[in-house]
């Protein structure tokens, strides 16, 4: 069907005409493919041309350094619409000097393509709906349209069963003026009638989609899309790609001869997100996520994920950094980790001056007055009445459940103490000569548990579920092992 969405896991070519939109008459051949891994290259047959050039007097054309780039380019294939925004040619064959006459080729790649709309900028307000999948969705929604029985007798199988269908309520919450709604789309039962066997087929999936009440624009629904996919990364605890993003178009709905409504148009859009969904993957286990929508459920969740999301998103962003593409060293990591608990505290808005503001003014005053005057502004600049970054560690390691704390960090002080010892002699001498390779490994790792417990606090988590997954949860397992080893005092020493 012409409305069914194109996996960003799946490779794609369109043959048509491209041309772009400020010269409509010079429409040039040739064939649009999609890698399936987030590319888009434009082939044409002919050119558009490249070169960057002026005029500043009539008759007089300068031809500068560099290549032209394009904003936006259109195009017609396969009875639809497309935009290519953000291209930039990478070859360019002329046949100026070739003994044999030749059309000239010329390949362009495209940051993003929108099938199915001619937009002008990805600022145009042209979508009322966002529509998303991304991996392991299903397991953490725990919700089905299916189920099934299987039949005893006596005690053992007796080789009946049934698989039936029940359609599942569509879940829905307003937030800031957009409305997110949890949705199944499914089969009824077919079968697939093959020469040697008979296949019964039924398929669920769920997707999330955000509709407005005012139209949108494509960086709006990238946006959309960005806040999903980062929410799933966060419940599954791994990188979650996106499998599929469509969007539906503003004012495209239509009554047919019967009355009935016609479906509005929509548009898939192909892109390179954080990461690339695989469709066809295993589905993560459930034990592997750190929350669902039984314990969090989905009416709750958004509200709060918006909100938390939109306070915290730098130190959020830093921690699934770690999941979506970890460093090779654990230098870059223990930055990272650290970099994250310092944005969280700040953006959770709970630092505390460490000496009351006005005997701060009156000792940093006179201190100010043994300083010679040259050096004062400096000086200045070095007296902060700020938390130190052990402050800020002991201050976090405060908030979530303190049963799963003191068993995520058996010796919260050491944690504290040496953590911020590392990044110190990391930052300030450009080596931690002080702890070794293993040390710095739980460190990181332990102090991105804390950032996540943290957020996971922000969201409503239970205390309960909280200790569930520092108990149960095999990386979390992994981290407090390694914390008992490393980060507790050496016997006999402080």
């Amino acid at each position: 069907m012409s409305n069914d969405p194109l996996k960003l896991d799946e490779s794609g070519e369109w043959a048509g005409l491209w041309w772009l939109p400020e010269a409509p008459e010079e429409r040039l051949s040739g064939v649009l493919r999609y890698d399936g891994k987030g590319g888009l290259s434009l082939s044409l047959i002919g050119g558009f041309d490249e070169r960057i050039s002026s005029s500043p007097a009539p008759g007089v054309t300068f031809v500068h350094a560099g290549v032209r780039t394009w904003d936006v380019i259109w195009g017609v294939a396969d009875g639809r619409e497309i935009t290519l925004l953000d291209c930039l040619p990478t070859r360019t064959d002329r046949s100026v000097f070739a003994g044999l006459k030749t059309s000239d080729m010329q390949v362009i790649v495209a940051a993003i393509g929108v099938v199915g709309v001619h937009v002008s900028r990805d600022e145009d307000t042209t979508f009322v709906a966002t529509e998303v999948v991304v991996e392991d969705m299903m397991p953490w929604a725990v919700s089905s349209v299916f189920s099934d029985s299987l039949g005893y007798r006596d005690g053992d199988l007796d080789g009946t069963g049934t698989i039936s269908v029940e359609p599942v309520e569509i879940e829905a919450v307003a937030v800031d003026g957009a409305d997110y709604c949890l949705k199944h789309a499914y089969t009824l039962p077919f079968f697939d009638r093959r020469k040697g066997e008979v296949i019964g087929r039924m398929r669920d999936a769920v997707s999330i989609r955000i509709c407005r009440a005012e139209s949108f624009s494509l960086k709006t629904a990238l946006e959309d899309a960005s806040l999903i996919q980062d929410l799933i990364a966060l419940a599954t605890h791994r990188a979650a790609g996106v499998i599929w993003l469509q969007l539906e178009l503003a004012g495209t709905e239509a009554l047919l001869p019967d009355g009935r409504m016609l479906p509005p148009r929509r548009a898939d859009v192909l892109y390179s997100p954080v990461a690339v969904g695989k469709s066809d993957e295993k589905a993560v286990e459930r034990g592997r996520l750190l929350f669902t929508c039984e314990v969090l459920p989905f009416r709750e969740v958004m509200l709060r994920w918006c909100e938390v999301r939109g306070k915290l998103q730098a130190a959020i962003n830093m921690i699934l950094g770690l999941r979506y593409a970890p460093a090779r060293f654990v230098e870059n990591n223990l930055l990272m980790a650290v970099g994250a608990a310092e944005a969280l505290h700040r953006g959770l808005g709970i630092e505390e001056k460490p000496i009351p503001e006005a005997v701060f003014k009156e000792m940093r005053d006179g201190m100010l007055g043994q300083v010679p005057e040259e050096y004062r502004g400096r000086f200045k600049e070095a007296i902060r009445n700020s938390p130190t970054l052990r402050d800020r560690l002991l201050a976090l390691a405060a908030r979530p459940d303190q049963e799963a704390i003191e068993q995520l960090v058996p010796d919260v002080e050491h944690w504290a103490k040496r953590t911020t010892r590392a990044r110190n002699d990391l930052a300030h001498e450009g080596k931690t000569p002080s702890h070794s390779i293993d040390e710095l490994i739980s460190i990181v790792d332990t102090t991105s548990a804390v950032v996540i417990l943290n957020v996971l606090y922000e969201l409503g988590l239970p205390a309960e579920r909280q200790r569930e997954i520092v108990q149960d949860h095999p990386r979390f397992r992994m981290i407090c092992r390694k914390a008992r080893e490393w980060l507790v005092p050496p016997k006999g020493g402080s």
